[in-house]
This record gives structure tokens, sequence and C-alpha cells, in this order.
């Protein structure tokens, strides 16, 4: 594998945490008097990005290198300062100062953001363009202040050769053609799709409704109904990776997680994220980035890099975010948090009762305790998100539980299909199911996970799925989504199917060549 270093080219900035109690009100103005208890100083922008690398790097002495544009002047030396002895700088010039952002805390919680300076950074130099065709991966952070521009030729050089990660700005480039991961946030990515229409750009944010830009559905009223927040935000990754000329865009979803999207395909990978109480999230954009940087340079796959950037994130959160980096560890930091109750959306206690194979609507073959279809209803009048997955569970196993739990975390309510007896027999041949079908729903109604559970007689859930309508079908990582009947059911109505990382190694059929195996070394005729 090529060890050469870890390349981040961006905008370096200077953060300034100006941090102190509040207790009065100034005698001139309604404004607050903070008494300041400490100043912390630390690179921001690309330089935040450059650390984080530093810190994610799986050896010790793999190299970290900044390319940004840096003066002379005393806050680009304090930011140099700041960026440790991890990170190797390779200057550009500077015309003009370092832009510093100076945030006012009281009590941990930001009063006022103070923003100076502000150059812009000269031509590229020899030594930057050698660095970044030595690089293994190449992180590059736009803050929309010129450097992805002034490398942008060597830059899509580079990306036909090794990864090249591209945390974009609003008020920066498009990433080069051949970039393996963009990674704008919900809002970015609504912003780059929205037209041109002054009205329609401001009216674009998170979660919006489709047709703000390219390859999304049409609006409801002109023959389709209205998209899921879910299903806008795969529109518009989709879009934006056919636009780009990138392999991948994942689209940050905060404290939801992430969607890897790709080009010309209708069903994302969706990373929820553990959940986190307190913390601050700022830089968090920046931590998933460098994550998902230092394991493509260590040959990840983009899945499995997306999957280790959110646990990432997340932990960085609940450490304190951007203003822990740097600092001594505080032995009362938060916790990864446990999970948080369901939203309010989902079921009371009690609306979630297992059945068995007699009960339910005879004439559809479905069987169940009546409770998943009204479940359904009631979590959309409530504004909730339906959340749907299916499968024979068969030998319920780790793998099972893990993509449960993290189907639960998308939306209100889970809801599990799954199938009949007969059906298992068609699909997986002689001598299954091992667990009947009354046995296999209790044991999934029993997860905390899990909200309701249904049966169905088919193949596939499709005429299920049509009487329960979900926002958000789920399957597990080793299926490829595009071509699943499920995909297009879930379209007719404005629904999303996604996919989950699934839990390597486990299965009903390597549980049951196990314990076959077992019980025949334990014979006594052998």
């Amino acid at each position: 594998m090529n060890r050469g270093p870890i390349v981040v080219v961006g905008d370096l900035l200077l953060d300034e945490d100006i941090e102190g109690t509040a207790d009065r009100l100034a005698p001139d103005a309604p404004a607050p008097v903070v008494d300041v208890t400490c100043v912390r100083r630390r690179a921001g922008g690309a330089g935040l990005a450059a650390r984080l690398v530093a810190e994610l790097a799986a050896r010790p002495g793999d190299e970290v290198v900044l390319v940004a544009a840096l003066g002379t002047d005393a806050d680009g030396a304090a930011a140099r300062r700041a960026l440790g002895d991890r990170v190797r700088v390779v200057p550009l010039p500077l015309h003009g100062t370092l832009p510093v952002k100076t945030r006012v805390l009281a009590g941990g919680r930001p009063l006022v953001r103070l923003d100076r300076g502000g150059g812009r950074p000269g031509a590229a130099t020899a030594a930057a363009e050698a660095v970044l065709r030595s690089a293994r991966a190449v992180l590059v952070s736009d803050y929309g202040r010129g450097t992805a521009d002034a490398l942008r030729p060597v830059l899509a050089a580079v990306a036909r050769r090794v990864p090249v990660v591209w945390d974009p700005h609003p008020r920066g480039g498009p990433p080069v053609p051949g970039t393996r991961l963009a990674t704008p946030n919900a809002g970015e990515a609504a912003a780059f799709t929205a037209p041109p229409h002054p009205a329609s750009v401001l009216s674009a944010g998170p979660g919006s409704a489709p047709g703000h830009g390219p390859g999304s559905p049409p609006v409801s009223g002109q023959g389709s109904p209205p998209a899921t927040p879910l299903r806008a935000h795969a529109d518009r990754g989709t879009a934006l990776a056919e636009r780009w000329g990138a392999a991948q865009v994942v689209v940050t979803l905060g404290a939801e997680g992430a969607l890897l999207t790709r080009a010309g395909s209708g069903a994302p990978l969706l990373v929820p994220a553990p959940r986190v109480t307190g913390g601050d999230p700022c830089g968090a954009g920046d931590c998933f980035a460098a994550a998902v940087t230092v394991a493509l340079g260590e040959g990840a796959l983009p899945e499995e890099a997306v999957e280790r950037a959110v646990a990432e994130a997340a932990a960085f959160v609940a450490a304190g975010g951007a203003s822990a980096v740097g600092e001594p560890a505080d032995d009362d930091a938060s916790p990864r948090a446990p999970a948080a109750p369901r939203g309010s959306g989902g079921p009371a206690p009690g609306d979630a009762l297992s059945g068995d194979a007699s009960s339910g609507d005879a004439s559809s073959g479905d069987a169940s305790s009546g409770d998943a279809f009204a479940l359904a209803r009631r979590t959309r009048a409530r504004g909730g998100t339906v959340v749907a997955t299916g499968g024979c569970f068969d030998l319920l196993h780790a793998g099972h539980v893990g993509l449960l739990e993290r189907a639960g975390r998308i939306g209100d309510c889970l809801i599990v299909c799954v199938n009949s007896d007969a059906s298992v027999a068609r699909l997986k041949g002689p001598g299954r199911p091992l667990t009947p079908l009354a046995d296999r729903m209790r044991v999934l109604d029993a997860l905390g996970s899990v909200d309701a559970v249904v049966a169905f007689d088919e193949d596939t859930p499709e005429r299920l799925l049509d009487r329960l309508r979900p926002d958000v079908w789920v399957k597990g990582g080793d299926y490829t989504a595009d071509g699943l009947p499920e995909t297009a059911a879930l379209r007719r109505w404005g629904g999303q199917t996604v996919v989950l990382p699934y839990l390597d190694g486990r299965s009903t059929s390597s549980l049951a060549h196990r314990a076959a195996r077992a019980a025949a070394a334990g014979s006594p005729d052998r």
C-alpha cells in the first residue's frame, strides 16, 4: 500500500473561544456582561480537519500535511502553533490576513461570533503540487476562500489515482471530476441543487420538498405525492453525484447520521448516528470528513469509511466538539449516550403486540395482531415517519438485531414484515424454516427496537407494503436495493428504500451449518 502522506487542502482559519460566565446585563445596554475565565485559540477550517486527521490516523508515524494559505503575521504564527507537531504545513502565499473567528461563550453556550481578517491565497507552488502527487489520500476542506481553486488542476490529476474526499462549501467551486467521496451536509446539498430563482433558493433547506433540484420528483400537485425528507436528501445526493462526476456523495444529516448515494441509484446506504446528549456540534463535519479520508487512505470501502466516520463524529460531539481538540482530557466528559426514547410519532405502551399465523386479515394472507396497520396510520397522523423492514428472520442472530436497532432509529415506529412458513420454504428450500412463524414473530416482537410485526405469504412483501405504505423501507447491506421490487413499490407513494450496513459473518445458514457440524462432531457414531 502507498504509505505517502494524507494531505489536507483547504482554507486555514484561526478559531478563538472566549469563555466565561454571564449573570448580569450591562447598565448601558440590554447585553450580557461576560466575566472571562479563559481564552482558547486553535486551528480552524482546514486546520481543524488536519488536526483530526492526525489524531485519527492508524499509525503514529503516518505523515499528515496541510496545504493552505498562511502568512507570517501573529495570527498566522498562532495558527501554525495550534496545528501541533503532527501536522506539517506546506504554505501557499496569503494576500491579506488570516481569517479569525471569535466565539464568546457563557456557561458553554455561544452568545456571539466575531469575524475579522480574510486574505486570498496566491498561486499554487511547486512544493504544494509535489506533496499532492505523493499523497495516498487527499481531503479538500473547502471554506470558500479560494485555496481549493488555486490547486484545482493538480487535484483533478490526483483524483484519478488516489482517494480524494471533498468537503464542499456553497461559496466554493464544485469537486473535481473523479472525486471518490463528496461530503455536503443537508443544508449544503439543498443549496447546491436549488434552482437559480431567488425565491426557490431562499426556501430550500434540510428536509425541504422535492422539486428544488435536478433529479428530484415533481412536487405535490404535479402527479406525485410529496417526498419524505429522507427521499429528498437521497435525490439531492444522487443529483450531485451526477452533476459533479463524483463516485459517491454522502449527505451528512447531523444527529440522524449520513446517507451515502451514487449516480443512477435510488437506494442509498443510510448509517444512523449513535444517540448523543449534550456536547458541542461545532466541527462535527470536519471530523466526519477527516475520518472518512483516513479510512479510505487505509483501503476501506466507502461504506465502511462512512460507518466509521459517523461513529467518530458522534464521539467527537459528545467529547465537546472542536473546543476540546488539543485540550487536556476531561474526566467528566459526556460518555456515549444510550439510545433516546422513541419520537412523539411512535406507539404508546401496548401498541405493538405479537400475533400468530391464524390472526389478522385472512383474505390477504397477512398475519399480525392487527396493530401494524393502525400503528402506521396513527404515526402518519401525528406527522411521524413509518419505517418497515422485512425478511425470514429464521434463527435470529446478531446481524438481525443490529439491523433492527439501526432501522428503529430512522423514524418513529418500526414494523417488521416476516415471510410465512410457506414463503420461507419456497425461498430457502427443504428443511426451512427452522423456526415456525409464530415463534419468529414472538421473538421479534420482544425486541425493544420493534414496534409491530406482520407476516405475509408471498415471496416478496409488495402487496403488504401497498397496505402499510411505509415512508422508509430498510434492507441489510448484503442487498443491492436498486433491483428490489420493494424499491419500485416505495416510489409509487413517495417512500424511500435505504440500505443499512450489515454485521458481516452472521447468517442463519452459517449458524445452521455450524450447529449441524457441532452435532455431528458430538455424535456417538463418530
